[in-house]
């Protein structure tokens, strides 16, 4: 299993950047093997990250090859102060199986 997290520093929003937002994220809906993701936001600071999860490396390729994603990498500066993106292997998850979560199988918790 895989995760991309996506943090990021809003600096302007307007609703072309929420369209190509929600485009995006639909997109990775629909890619091989996505199994959900988690969004949070700091309210100190209003960083806000965004973490997908997948079966394989296969669906987030596609997603980083998408147009669309390719669109929202070159426009993001005129929307946000910063990004940084991390790319994970998920070896383990663990709970209780109270908190529903994309990750959580009878094999990972």
């Amino acid at each position: 299993m895989y995760s991309a997290t996506f943090i990021f520093d809003i600096k302007q929003s307007d609703e072309d950047f929420y369209e190509l937002e929600q485009e995006i994220a639909n997109l990775a809906k629909e890619t091989v093997g996505y199994l959900g993701e988690d969004t949070w936001e700091n309210a100190d600071t209003g960083r806000i990250g965004a973490v997908y999860y997948w079966e394989s490396m296969d669906g987030l390729q596609k997603l980083m090859k998408d147009q669309k994603h390719l669109v929202a990498k070159t426009a993001q500066s005129g929307w946000l102060n910063g990004y940084h993106i991390i790319v994970s292997r998920v070896l383990h998850t663990y709970g209780d199986g109270a908190i529903p979560h994309p990750t959580a199988s009878p094999a990972n918790c």
